[in-house]
């Protein structure tokens, strides 16, 4: 089976998603992912990537088929992450949803090594009173 190549509107899709998360222009790569599209088969296949890095994270988003796609980002080979979701049947969709997945993730790792807890957050909380 072969998998064809991201189009240039595809990689626009891409690009203007990322324009609008980190308000400049990244620079994507392309790659190929070999990859197991059946799992009954142990047969792999050569998908179109696209790559990109920010903020200390790398990005793949693989082409699987015709408007088909996989995404995950990680930190190093032992730290990665999936959205939850095998395969999206959209582009579009599966660049935000990757995007709002590791700005989670960033935003849980931050408030995680503020070294605040719950009784700190409880104890500066200056909010009205409630009887």
């Amino acid at each position: 089976m072969s998998v064809p190549d991201f189009t240039e509107a595809e990689k626009e899709v891409v690009n203007a998603e990322l324009h609008k998360r980190y308000g400049k222009q990244v620079a994507l790569e392309l790659a190929d992912s070999e990859l197991q599209l059946d799992p009954a088969s142990s047969v792999l296949t050569l998908c179109p990537t696209l790559y990109w890095t920010e903020r200390g994270a790398h990005f793949v988003i693989c082409k699987v088929g015709s408007g088909r796609f996989r995404c995950q980002f990680f930190y190093s080979d032992a730290d990665q992450y999936g959205t939850g979701k095998d395969e999206y049947q959209g582009l579009h969709t599966c660049v935000v949803t990757l995007l709002q997945v590791q700005a989670d993730h960033e935003r849980q790792l931050a408030s995680t090594s503020s070294g605040a807890t719950a009784a700190n957050l409880d104890d500066e909380y200056q909010g009205p009173l409630v009887i």
